[in-house]
């Protein structure tokens, strides 16, 4: 069978960054390997989960290029059934009566007055002490006719073991388990039984997820072994961490994929950064996809959890946006168009954008940087800095940018280097170093001191356009 991994969100808000690298990672393997890689909705939990919620986590993962081969808006196989937890009901009583059937589980009706009063007893006994329920239930008769939540009936001798990829092998002793909740009053299951069960029939071969999952382990582990299957294959992730080592949340960073999509990253350049948190190729840093679909490997993820550096992401991030083979041209057109309309320009025509777009991406951090720095291009007049005017653009130097534009009438071809040896000479005639005049045209071209080399903003806007702008400069002197 071919390796089949999965991503199980829990759709309660948006996709979280640690949530995208776990999902990048089972993608990477399963890619890699010529496996199948499925998105599962873990959606038991009625009053968290939504639909908006599933549709912001997808479009995020279709954002970022992470595609499924199963699951919502895809399909799969009839066998596998729904992909939505919350339609997978009558599957899981049905194993839940299995597990009780065979004694593997039992009804527990101690009511949460019982068990609080309970936990309040012990630390009235021992501050310190953690509360492990006590079986009460265990062999107690059935009462169909009070509410009741199913446990599991953990072994008390012996241990549970497993072999994690990253961590190695695993022991917990079984009398460190306490009998866990499978199934809650209203009948949902609760995460480790669903998982089981939903990895177990849908055939995923390798579960990949967060450090933090590794205590579900053990229990899913023996809930495996109590319904007569055998386990997967496990691997466990390091965290993602704030710079302080606490759990990243929004007081450290941006969180949401959304966010960094708002905020203008390339999708490849976050995949880039996320990837690195427990992963390694070498001293390599900078990665294209196909490069990380083809190098990812086990035997190079570590143990050690990361801390999150909002200045190394923006600088990977800028990597991506810099080198064409990384992010090609007419993918960063694409992209930068939504920031343009953000700021009110109309959709320029794709010739007129790929050939703005060399002279920006060297310095553009952002496609909402390089939608900022594109910005004059396509607005008439572009908006005036007025510092840059009161600095370069006097009465005197408007007079000879009209002059300039005439003498530029009859230039052809009109490029680069025709316009600065045109430029070049039309000074030296007049007795004017060339940034006499160049400066001055960069504001009225442009209507900043800084922008990309002036003489391929001429080409970019045109002959029509670059010579109106020069010709309007003396309208540009405060009255």
């Amino acid at each position: 069978m071919k390796p089949r991994l999965r991503f199980a969100p829990s759709p309660s808000g948006y996709l979280h960054i640690g949530g995208a690298r776990t999902a990048l990672f089972n993608w990477l393997w399963a890619r890699n390997q010529g496996g199948l890689f499925v998105v599962r909705v873990e959606d038991t939990d009625q009053e968290r989960s939504s639909l908006d919620s599933v549709k912001a986590i997808l479009d995020a993962m279709r954002w970022l290029g992470i595609d499924w081969d199963e699951g919502p808006e895809v399909g799969g196989p009839e066998k596998y059934g729904s992909y939505f937890q919350s339609e997978r009901k009558a599957i899981y009583r049905e194993h839940t009566e299995r597990l009780i059937g065979s004694g593997h589980a039992y009804r527990c009706y101690c009511t949460k007055e019982e068990l609080d009063r309970a936990r309040e007893e012990l630390k009235a006994r021992n501050p310190k002490a953690q509360f492990v329920y006590p079986g009460t239930c265990r062999y107690r008769k059935d009462q169909p006719d009070l509410p009741y939540v199913v446990r599991f009936k953990s072994p008390q001798e012996g241990s549970t073991d497993f072999v994690d990829k990253v961590f190695g092998p695993i022991t917990t002793p079984n009398k460190a388990q306490q009998d866990f909740v499978l199934v809650r009053t209203d009948g949902y299951p609760l995460y480790n039984l669903a998982a089981t069960i939903d990895d177990h029939l849908m055939d995923i071969t390798l579960v990949v997820r967060g450090r933090d999952h590794i205590g579900n382990t053990p229990q899913q582990v023996l809930l495996y072994r109590a319904l007569g299957w055998d386990p997967p294959e496990f691997a466990h992730l390091p965290m993602m961490l704030s710079p302080k080592g606490e759990k990243l949340s929004k007081r450290h960073a941006s969180v949401s994929v959304d966010e960094y999509r708002e905020r203008g990253y390339p999708p490849a350049g976050v995949l880039n950064y996320i990837v690195r948190f427990g992963w390694s190729s070498g001293d390599q840093e900078i990665f294209s996809r196909d490069e990380l679909v083809a190098k990812f490997g086990w035997d190079h993820v570590n143990k050690s959890d990361g801390k999150f550096d909002e200045k190394k992401f923006a600088d990977v991030a800028f990597e991506h946006l810099k080198r064409p083979e990384l992010t090609p041209l007419a993918d960063y057109a694409k992209n930068v168009r939504p920031f343009l309309a953000e700021r009110g320009l109309a959709s320029p025509a794709d010739a007129d954008l790929t050939a703005a777009i060399p002279g920006v991406r060297e310095r553009a951090r952002s496609y909402k940087d390089a939608a900022s720095d594109l910005d004059f291009y396509f607005r008439d007049p572009p908006e005036l800095d007025p510092k840059a005017r009161e600095k370069l653009l006097g009465p005197e130097a408007a007079a000879r940018l009209v002059e300039f534009a005439q003498s530029l009438e009859g230039l052809e071809p009109w490029d680069a280097p025709a316009l600065e040896a045109h430029a070049r000479q039309w000074c030296e005639a007049r007795g004017l170093a060339v940034k006499d005049v160049a400066q001055p045209a960069r504001v009225a071209l442009t209507g900043r001191s800084a922008s990309p080399p002036l003489f391929d903003v001429m080409v970019v806007l045109g002959k029509a356009r670059s010579l109106a702008r020069l010709r309007r400069a003396p309208s540009l002197i405060p009255a």
